[in-house]
């Protein structure tokens, strides 16, 4: 039987065609630690019960973009049109051999059997979202659940949320036996400033959690002002200088979603020296952390 072709949403903005060669000389390692693939469907089709159809964007175009940017490794994490299928993200990461990591979106029924022939893929984490557009609710004692499950492998787990459901969401983040990784800063309004409540909410979060890191990623998501994102700056440099050893850093190709416009991702790597301003900061951030969080065993 033939997979039903799946096209994507007429107003899908497909990923940069040709972007630029960075002018920032990454260090020797570095990975992209936040990264997906679509498909390419029929061979990996999108879930029945996604919210978007996406443009195909496949392993192989990632390899590629990985190495004209000049990493070394990536992290895929499992897209939310794949569902709780991951068989496109577990093959990217056996096909990339010891280069890629990955994250994956599990269910209550997942088995032991199964999170260990992921993790013999080089799956690990679990990615618990929370953003009400992308996924429908889930009951936080099913997340409780899978964390039980996981930790025992090592694994850790990655949350994604907005950042007005980040004072109710403490509670149960500060419940997780795991290192905790949040996608994006929490998504902060960049209107309102540093020193704004919500940020600071935020902020406090990772100093009253040692097992709770943050991606400074995706200034394209977060700007108002569009290119070259100078009003996310500040958000990212906040949160690099407290906490440089708990800092990722990742492209996300291939840019799940954008509205406004799709982004450089060679501008995108052009943007790590203005929020991790200092060598050292760099080397942490895109050797030594994703390093020591997904290759440390």
């Amino acid at each position: 039987m033939t997979e039903e072709v799946q096209v994507m949403d007429a107003d899908w903005l497909e990923f940069h065609p040709s972007p630029k060669k960075p002018d920032l000389m990454l260090p020797n390692g570095a990975v992209d630690a936040h990264c997906h693939v679509f498909g390419p469907s029929p061979e990996f089709p999108f879930a029945p019960e996604r919210k978007y159809t996406p443009c195909n964007a496949g392993k192989d175009k990632l390899y590629a973009l990985r190495d004209y940017l000049g990493f070394e490794r990536n992290v895929i994490v499992q897209a939310t049109c794949h569902g709780k299928d991951n068989r496109a993200m577990v093959d990217a990461c056996r096909s990339a051999g010891d280069k890629a990591r990955g994250i994956a979106s599990v269910g209550p029924d997942i088995t032991m059997a199964e999170l260990q022939e992921m993790d013999e893929a080089g799956v690990r984490g679990v990615r618990f979202n929370f953003v009400k557009r992308l996924v429908d609710a889930t009951p936080q004692q099913v997340f409780l659940d899978i964390a039980d499950k996981i930790k025992d492998l090592g694994w850790h787990i990655v949350v994604y949320f907005e950042a007005q459901d980040l004072e109710e969401l403490v509670p149960f983040l500060e419940r997780m036996p795991t290192i905790l990784v949040v996608d994006h800063m929490g998504r902060p309004d960049v209107t309102k400033g540093t020193d704004h409540p919500d940020f600071q909410r935020f902020i406090r979060l990772m100093e009253e959690n040692e097992n709770i890191w943050s991606k400074v990623t995706c200034p394209e998501r977060l700007s108002v002002e569009g290119p070259p994102y100078a009003d996310v700056v500040p958000y990212c440099q906040a949160i690099v200088e407290r906490f440089e050893d708990r800092v990722l850093w990742g492209t996300d190709w291939p840019h799940p979603n954008m509205k406004s416009h799709m982004p450089d991702d060679g501008a995108l790597v052009d943007y790590i020296p203005k929020i991790a301003r200092t060598p050292e900061q760099q080397q942490k951030l895109l050797v030594d952390n994703p390093m020591r969080l997904y290759w440390g065993r």
